[in-house]
C-alpha cells in the first residue's frame, strides 16, 4: 500500500521496527525537508518512534517556491476552512496508509504541526474516528471553531505553543483555540513563548519533547 503523500523521513533510533509514528506537519511556502530536521531531538527520547515529513500536495500559491496544504491567499475562516476539508481526505488516506503498513493503531500515533500544518492536524484529527496519542501544534490556530462543536468525534492531547510576538499568525489565536477546545473537553495546554517571533524556539522544542514522551510513556513502558 503506497503513501498517498511522500516526503523524508527518520527510521527509529533503536533499530527497531517502528512502535510508533511521528508525522511532522509543514507550514505554507516548506516542505516536508523543513521540519525532519526536529525529527533527532524528538528521536532521544522516542527511540522506537518512527519520523515522517509528507510534503504537502499542492505547490504554495504565495511564492515561487514550496508546498501548502490549502491555500492562504484568503485568510478569512470560511475560505480556510473550505481549503482544509478539500485537503481533509488526502491527509486521512496518508494517516491510514502510515497505521496500515506499519501495523500501529492511532494510538500508536502523535502529530507535530507549524503554522498552517497545526492547523491541519487540529481540523482533520479532532474528526477522526479513533483519537491519536498527542497532538503537538506550533504558532498555528483552530480554524472555524464553532463548526468543531457538532463534528468533533476524537479528543487526543493537546499541546499548543506560541511566540508573543508572533506577525504571521496571531499570537491571540492560540489562547482562542484553547479555550473553544477546553469547551469541548479536548485535553488541552497553552505555552506561551515571550518574544518570539513565527517559529520554534530551544524551549518549546523541549516542551514539545516532554509532552509526547509523555503521551507514548505507556506504549513505551
Amino acid at each position: 500500500m503506497s503513501l498517498p503523500l511522500t516526503g523524508p523521513s527518520l527510521a527509529p533510533k533503536s533499530g527497531n521496527p517502528p512502535k510508533q509514528a511521528v508525522i511532522l506537519l509543514h507550514g505554507l511556502g516548506a516542505d516536508g525537508d523543513d521540519l525532519i530536521g526536529l525529527a533527532p531531538y524528538f528521536a532521544q527520547m522516542l527511540p522506537d518512534a518512527e519520523f515522517l515529513s509528507p510534503h504537502a500536495p499542492f505547490p504554495c500559491d504565495m511564492a515561487p517556491y514550496g508546498r501548502q496544504w490549502f491555500s492562504l491567499r484568503d485568510f478569512g475562516q470560511d475560505a480556510m476552512l473550505r481549503g482544509l476539508e478539500a485537503v481533509r481526505p488526502t491527509f486521512d488516506s496518508y494517516l491510514d496508509a502510515v497505521l496500515k503498513t506499519r501495523n500501529l493503531t492511532e494510538a500508536d500515533v502523535a502529530l507535530v504541526g507549524f503554522s498552517q500544518g497545526t492547523m491541519l492536524a487540529l481540523h482533520c484529527t479532532l474528526r477522526r474516528g479513533k483519537p491519536i496519542a498527542a497532538l503537538l501544534g506550533y504558532s498555528g490556530m483552530l480554524v472555524a471553531p464553532d463548526r468543531l462543536i457538532g463534528e468533533i468525534t476524537a479528543r487526543p492531547p493537546v499541546l499548543l505553543i506560541h511566540g508573543e510576538q508572533d506577525p504571521v499568525v496571531p499570537f491571540e489565536a492560540m489562547d482562542l483555540a484553547a479555550r473553544a477546545l477546553d469547551a469541548l473537553a479536548v485535553p488541552v495546554l497553552a505555552v506561551a513563548r515571550p518574544g518570539l517571533d513565527h517559529s520554534i524556539d530551544d524551549e518549546g522544542l523541549a516542551a514539545g519533547i516532554r509532552f509526547l514522551t509523555g503521551a507514548f510513556g505507556e506504549k513505551q513502558a
